[in-house]
């Protein structure tokens, strides 16, 4: 499969000239600030328009509509926060404990003029946020990611989770351990892979 290019993009989302050179100049950035810290596989960056930009664009689509309040949970280096409050979602809290990780993410959103809110601590730390939408990418298996993301949802919001090729035996053990509503939407990055959407989330079940 051939590295994806910007002007691919597209073809493939509905995005404009001006996001796509926004992205790139987030990618730019991100290249410079892997070298010196560990912000995404290096690998990852042999194909970055598809292995991060599309990966992470293609939830816009899938958000609420009238979504306004995002919270990112685990958001290392803004991935998909940071990529949907440059698609235009008003108001994304990025979560992210690492310090590093967190200076990165102050410094993308200054030199993209991006307005997100970075809080630079745990996610069981981080204040009550009553989010139309969560996500989450490459963080905790699914059971998990419920456990410490639930306290964020409004009743009406969703999640949106990425997952690889094991997606069905963690949704299977997610929908076990608790009350909630599932659908899937095939990656378009990751043939394996899917965006597993949770709403309707309550207690565990006896």
């Amino acid at each position: 499969m051939r590295a994806l290019k910007p002007e691919d993009l597209p073809a493939l989302i509905d995005v404009s000239r001006e996001t796509v050179a926004r992205f790139a100049a987030y990618l730019a950035l991100l290249g410079t600030w892997n070298a010196r810290i560990n912000l995404v596989g290096p690998k990852t960056l042999e194909d970055p328009w598809r292995r991060h930009i599309l990966d992470c664009a293609q939830v816009f689509r899938l958000l609420p509509p009238g979504t306004r309040t995002l919270v990112d949970a685990g958001s290392g280096a803004g991935l998909p926060g940071l990529i949907l409050a440059i698609q235009g979602v008003p108001d994304v809290h990025l979560i992210e404990s690492d310090t590093r990780k967190a200076a990165f993410l102050f410094e993308a959103a200054r030199h993209l003029g991006v307005d997100v809110t970075i809080h630079a601590t745990r996610i069981e730390a981080a204040p009550p946020i009553l989010a139309d939408a969560v996500t989450a990418r490459a963080l905790k298996p699914l059971p998990t990611l419920i456990g410490l993301t639930r306290r964020f949802l409004a009743p009406t919001a969703a999640c949106f989770f990425h997952k690889g090729e094991s997606w069905r035996i963690e949704l299977s053990e997610a929908q076990r351990l608790c009350h909630c509503t599932a659908s899937t939407h095939a990656s378009l990055s990751d043939p394996a892979g899917a965006i597993i959407q949770l709403g309707g989330i309550a207690g565990e079940r006896p």
